[in-house]
């Protein structure tokens, strides 16, 4: 009798979305500012940091550079993509915040996505 492997195939969508960061000092701030909303765990790992959310979630940009103590604008799509390592769900860069989606249907506005099946 072999026992059933926990690395077995699950296609159920999970409902998740997410970003690694480095574990540095942005990170840090990051990592706190996202924190602080119901849907989103964080996880400090020794060398990175990982950011995991249910259904949608954002990054707000003004949030980052007031708890940097920055002047507002310093924290953008580029210092966002500089300090994050990897992604999984969609991600959507605007010019005040980005957004996480664990599903393409709901960031279909965002990325020309259509819900209309192809006959």
């Amino acid at each position: 009798m072999t026992t059933e492997s926990s690395f077995k195939q699950d296609s159920t969508a999970s409902n998740m979305c997410g970003f690694t960061l480095m574990n540095n000092q942005v990170g840090a701030i990051i990592a706190t500012v996202m924190d602080r909303q119901d849907n989103v765990t964080v996880t400090h790992l020794p060398s990175m940091i990982r950011i995991d959310g249910e259904g949608v979630f954002e990054v707000d940009y003004a949030a980052l550079d007031e708890e940097a103590g920055e002047e507002e604008g310093w924290f953008d799509a580029a210092e966002f993509e500089e300090n994050m390592s990897t992604h999984y769900g969609r991600m959507v860069h605007l010019d005040d915040k980005t957004i996480m989606f664990a599903n393409p249907e709901d960031a279909a506005e965002y990325i020309d996505f259509d819900l209309k099946p192809v006959h």
